[in-house]
C-alpha cells in the first residue's frame, strides 16, 4: 500500500471528508431556503439557482468517486447516439444491483453536464434527510411512498410538473423498485412464474406501473429511454466505504438509446414492453459474465473538472474556520471543552458511518423480501 493510499484510508481523512459535507450542505440546505421567494417572482429563474447549488452538494460525491478513489468508467453505447447525451430530456433505466449503482448514476449525469438537473423516483422517507433529502426537495424531485392507489396521482401530478422545467435533465428510474439480493430475486422468480413470465438470472422481475406513469407522462418532453446495464469488472463488487478508503474501482456501463415513440402508450403493451426489455438487460449481464465486455462500441467519456473544484472550494472555505477553532481549543487547556469537542466530532462521525450504511445491501430496504407473493405491476 502505498503513502497516498495509506493516507486515504485514515479516519481523521474520513472525519474531515465528513465535516466538508456536512456543514457544506446545511449551508447549500439554507441557500435553498433562501430561494422561496424568488419561487413567487420567477418560477424558471429559481429553478435554474436550485440547479447551481444543488450540483455543489451531488457533484462532492461524484468527486469522491472520480478524483478521490480514482474510479474509471467506460461506457459502452452506439457512435449515433453518443452526440445526444446531454442534449436532450432522458429516462434513464438503470439495473440496481451494487452499492453505489446511485453514485455511478450521478458519474454518468456529470459526464454529460446534467448532473445538477437530475431526477430520480425515491422514497418519500428521504425528503426528511437533511443535505441530500432536502436538496431533493428544492430540485422537484419525485417521491413516492411505495403505496400504488397513493402514488398514482402524486406520481403523476409531480412528474407534470417537469414538463416545463428550463434545463435538460435525466430522470434516473429503477424499474426494480429496490436492489438486488438473493432472497429477493427468488421471491420476485416465484412471481414471475406464477404469471407465466420468463425467469430473470440477474434481475428481480421490473415493477411496470411506475415505468408507465413516468412515460405516459413525460412523453412530449423526454426524447428517449436509456436502457442502462452497470457491471464491474473482475467480479467486484464495491462499497460507498471503499470508495471513502480511496479504493479504485472500473465500471462498465451498457447504454441503449430507444426513443420514446417506439415504447406503447397502452399499459399493458408496456408493461410487456418493459418486461422483454428486462429479459434483454438480463442477456446482456450474461454476456459480460461470460466474456468480461458488453457489445458494442467503447467510449470513454472524459472527467470534467469541476466537481473538483466545486470540492477544493469547499474544503479551502470550511478548513481554515476548523483550524482557528482547533487551535482556540488547544489554547484554552479546559479538558472539558476538549472532551465535548471529541464527542462532537464522534457523533458526526457515526451520523456520517449511518448514511453510508443506509447503501449496504445487507442493510437495505426490506421491500421485495416478503415470502408471500407480490404484486410486480
Amino acid at each position: 500500500m502505498g503513502l497516498l493510499q495509506l493516507l486515504k484510508s485514515q479516519f481523521l481523512c474520513h472525519l474531515v471528508m465528513c465535516y466538508v459535507f456536512l456543514v457544506s450542505g446545511v449551508i447549500i440546505n439554507l441557500l435553498q431556503l433562501c430561494t422561496l421567494p424568488l419561487w413567487l417572482v420567477s418560477k424558471q429563474l429559481a429553478r435554474r439557482v436550485n440547479i447551481r447549488l444543488s450540483y455543489c452538494i451531488s457533484s462532492q460525491m461524484v468527486a469522491a468517486l472520480e478524483w478521490w478513489s480514482g474510479t474509471e468508467c467506460t461506457l459502452y453505447t452506439d457512435p449515433k447516439s453518443y452526440p445526444l447525451y446531454g442534449k436532450e430530456n432522458a429516462i434513464v433505466v438503470l439495473n440496481h444491483m451494487y452499492e453505489i449503482d446511485f453514485l455511478c448514476g450521478w458519474t454518468f449525469c456529470e459526464r454529460f453536464g446534467v448532473l445538477g438537473s437530475s431526477k430520480v423516483l425515491a422514497k418519500k422517507e428521504l425528503a426528511y434527510v437533511p443535505v441530500i433529502g432536502w436538496m431533493w426537495y428544492f430540485m422537484e424531485i419525485v417521491f413516492c411512498k411505495r403505496k400504488w392507489e397513493e402514488d398514482r396521482r402524486t406520481v403523476a401530478q409531480s412528474l407534470q410538473n417537469l414538463r416545463d422545467y428550463p434545463e435538460n435533465y435525466w430522470f434516473l428510474l429503477y424499474c426494480e423498485g429496490t436492489r438486488f439480493t438473493p432472497k429477493k430475486h427468488q421471491v420476485s422468480m416465484q412471481v414471475a412464474e406464477s404469471k407465466g413470465l420468463p425467469q430473470l438470472k440477474y434481475h428481480l422481475l421490473p415493477r411496470t406501473k411506475g415505468f408507465w406513469v413516468t412515460v405516459q407522462n413525460l412523453r412530449g418532453t423526454a426524447m428517449a429511454v436509456y436502457d442502462s446495464t452497470l457491471n464491474f469488472r473482475d467480479n467486484e463488487a464495491p462499497t460507498l466505504l471503499g470508495i471513502l478508503n480511496g479504493k479504485k474501482y472500473h465500471a462498465d456501463l451498457y447504454v441503449r438509446r430507444i426513443p420514446l415513440e417506439l415504447i406503447p402508450e397502452d399499459e399493458a403493451e408496456c408493461a410487456a414492453w418493459l418486461h422483454k426489455l428486462y429479459q434483454e438487460k438480463d442477456g446482456f449481464q450474461e454476456h459480460y459474465t461470460q466474456t468480461g465486455r458488453f457489445p458494442g462500441t467503447t467510449v470513454s467519456p472524459p472527467r470534467r473538472p469541476w466537481s473538483l473544484i466545486n470540492w477544493l472550494f469547499w474544503f479551502c472555505l470550511l478548513l481554515y474556520p476548523l483550524g482557528l477553532l482547533l487551535a482556540q481549543l488547544i489554547g484554552s487547556g479546559s479538558m472539558l471543552t476538549i472532551a465535548a469537542s471529541v464527542a462532537l466530532c464522534s457523533a458526526a462521525s457515526l451520523g456520517f458511518r449511518w448514511m453510508i450504511g443506509q447503501t449496504e445491501i445487507d442493510k437495505g430496504s426490506s421491500y421485495g423480501n416478503k415470502e408471500a407473493p407480490l404484486n410486480n405491476n
